[in-house]
């Protein structure tokens, strides 16, 4: 179970961010400012609602389980502005040297740890509310290939590539 809501705190928190990192980058100031432009923000707003409305439909989230559910999603759209506010800061920034472009990462590294930890808190209440069928639900839905996120996994710097394959089991991977 705790690899599954690692899988979907990972599939949920990143979701949001790879959808804004994978724009294209902008090749001018002006086209740099309008990309961090209401419309832009309005459109990774879009891409967390979406998913969080997705999600809601797949887990067949009842009226009971509401409270629970408006907890994980407001932790989902927290970790989502936190994410692309740090992406289009990292997009934004040039001329930057490898010891500013490691901290950059590391700063994106660290939000996403700590959006991991709100997001695994706010959905194991709302797990546990779910019936064995939705719970058979989420389990399926977070352990599909990629998450939540298609298959699709940020390299830094606005470079979205496929997910490789996972092993075909934990015994395969050696440490």
């Amino acid at each position: 179970m705790k690899k599954t809501l690692v899988l979907l705190a990972s599939a949920v928190a990143m979701s949001g961010a790879f959808a804004q990192a994978s724009a294209p980058v902008p090749a001018s100031p002006a086209a740099s400012a309008a990309a961090s432009s209401p419309a832009a923000k309005a459109g990774h707003e879009r891409n967390v609602e979406d998913r969080i409305a997705y999600l809601h439909s797949q887990l067949k989230i009842t009226a009971a389980q509401e409270p629970q559910w408006n907890a994980f999603a407001d932790v989902m759209r927290g970790n989502g502005q936190t994410m692309g506010q740090l992406f289009q800061q990292r997009k934004a920034a040039t001329n930057v040297t490898a010891v500013d472009d490691m901290k950059q990462y590391a700063a994106i590294s660290q939000a996403h740890a700590d959006g991991m930890k709100k997001l695994v808190d706010a959905f194991d209440p709302l797990y546990n509310s779910l019936s064995p069928e939705q719970k058979k639900l989420a389990d399926v839905t977070f352990h599909q290939p990629g998450g939540v996120e298609g298959g699709r996994r940020h390299h830094g710097k606005g470079k979205v590539g496929k997910v490789a394959p996972a092993p075909a089991s934990d015994a395969a991977v050696k440490p």
